[in-house]
C-alpha cells in the first residue's frame, strides 16, 4: 500500500540480516527459516513457502475507471489543467532524481524474484494477473517503519519498496492487500505525479534543486491528488483481496499496530472508532479542525479509508465488478 500507510501506506536499522517471527499457517512467510520462542528457549526451524490463493477472481478488462475513486476523478482533472506539469515533472524528475532514487533502492534492498524470496514473488505476481497489469520490480528494505511506496521514474521500469516491519506486522492475506494497492498506482497510470509526492515523502528537499522547487509549487495540490488516489488504490487492493476485512485490518494495523498485539485487535471495532471520528468532525468546528488536520498530510486519516472501503464493499458497482470477474485456480502449496 506510496508515505503514511500504503505507498506509500506510510513512510517509515535493524541487524543486517532478516529475521522473520514463526507465522501460523494463516500468515505469508518467505524466509526459509524461523525462529520459534517457548518461554526463555528458542530454536531454528525450516519451513515451507505456503501460499494460497486468496481471492477467487481475476479481472480480465478491468478498466482503472472502473473502479477510480470520485475524489481521484476530480483531483486528476485539476493537476491536468496546471500547464506543463508534466514537463515540469520530467525535467525535475531527470537523471540526478533517477540514480539517487534507483541506486538507493538497488543498493540498499533486496530484489525479489522467482529464486529470491520467492513466496513474496508469487504474491505480487498473483496480484498483478487479477488486476490485469504488468508487475513491477518488487524490493524489500530494512526498516523499523511499516511501509510501502511506489516509484516510477523517466519512463523506466517502476518498482515497489515493502519495509521488513510491514512484513512481521501483516498476515499473507493483508501483505497482498498492500502490494494490489500499490499496482492500483501503476493500473490507474498514477505515474509521473505519484512519484513526485513519494519523492516529497521519502525526503526530497535534500536533492539539491528539486525538492524546494517541488516542495513550493506543487506540493499542496500535489497531496490533495495524493489523498484521493489513496481512496482508488484501496480499492484496487479489495479487487485482488476480495473481502474487506483485510484492508481494513491493513489500515488498522499502521495506525496502531504491532506483531505481539495482532491477535488482539478488532476490525469491527476499528470501524465504529471510524463512525465516531465522523460524528465527532460533524460540527462547524469539528469541520475545520479535520481540515487542517488533514491538509498537509500525502495520506487520508486510517479511519476515514476504513470507513470508505466499507462502504464500496457494499455498493453496486463493486458488486457489479465481482461478477464481472473470471474464476481462476488456487495456488497450491510450494
Amino acid at each position: 500500500m506510496a508515505s503514511m500507510p500504503f505507498s506509500t501506506l506510510c513512510l517509515f536499522k535493524k541487524p543486517n540480516y532478516l529475521t522473520v517471527r514463526y507465522a501460523p499457517s494463516n500468515q505469508f512467510r518467505f524466509s526459509s527459516y524461523s525462529t520459534l520462542r517457548f518461554g526463555a528457549t528458542q530454536r531454528r526451524r525450516k519451513i515451507g513457502i505456503t501460499v494460497c490463493r486468496v481471492a477467487s477472481v481475476a479481472f480480465r478488462d478491468l478498466d482503472a475507471d472502473d473502479f477510480r475513486h470520485p475524489l481521484d476523478q476530480q483531483n486528476t482533472v485539476i493537476l491536468r489543467a496546471i500547464p506543463g506539469l508534466n514537463e515540469l515533472g520530467k525535467a525535475l524528475l531527470g537523471t540526478v532524481a533517477e540514480q539517487v532514487m534507483l541506486l538507493e533502492n538497488i543498493g540498499t534492498s533486496v530484489l525479489v524474484s522467482k529464486n529470491q524470496l520467492p513466496g513474496l514473488h508469487d504474491l505480487m505476481v498473483e496480484a498483478a494477473n487479477i488486476l490485469n497489469v504488468d508487475a513491477p520490480d518488487l524490493y524489500v528494505r530494512q526498516s523499523p517503519v511499516p511501509n510501502a511506496y511506489t516509484l516510477a521514474i523517466s519512463g523506466k521500469r517502476p518498482f515497489v519498496v515493502v519495509h521488513t516491519s510491514l512484513v512481521e506486522l501483516l498476515t499473507r492475506e493483508e501483505l497482498q492487500a498492500v502490494l494490489a494497492h500499490e499496482l492500483g498506482h501503476l493500473k490507474c497510470d498514477h505515474g509521473v505525479w505519484l512519484t513526485y509526492a513519494n519523492i516529497l515523502t521519502l525526503g526530497a528537499y535534500s536533492v539539491p534543486g528539486i525538492g524546494g522547487l517541488i516542495a513550493q509549487t506543487l506540493e499542496e495540490q500535489l497531496f490533495r491528488w495524493l489523498r484521493a488516489a489513496e481512496l482508488t488504490c484501496d480499492r484496487a487492493a479489495l479487487l485482488v483481496a476480495q473481502d474487506p476485512k483485510v484492508v481494513i485490518s491493513v489500515l488498522m494495523k499502521l495506525a496502531g499496530g504491532c506483531p505481539s498485539m495482532a491477535d488482539q485487535l478488532n476490525v469491527d471495532a476499528f470501524l465504529e472508532q471510524a463512525r465516531s471520528y465522523d460524528k465527532a468532525s460533524s460540527s462547524p468546528v469539528g469541520w475545520y479542525i479535520r481540515n487542517a488536520q488533514t491538509r498537509q498530510l500525502s495520506h487520508p486519516l486510517p479511519v476515514l479509508r476504513a470507513r470508505e472501503i466499507d462502504e464500496w464493499s457494499r455498493s453496486p458497482a463493486y458488486k457489479s465488478l465481482l461478477k464481472r470477474g473470471t474464476l481462476i485456480n488456487s495456488l497450491q502449496n510450494v
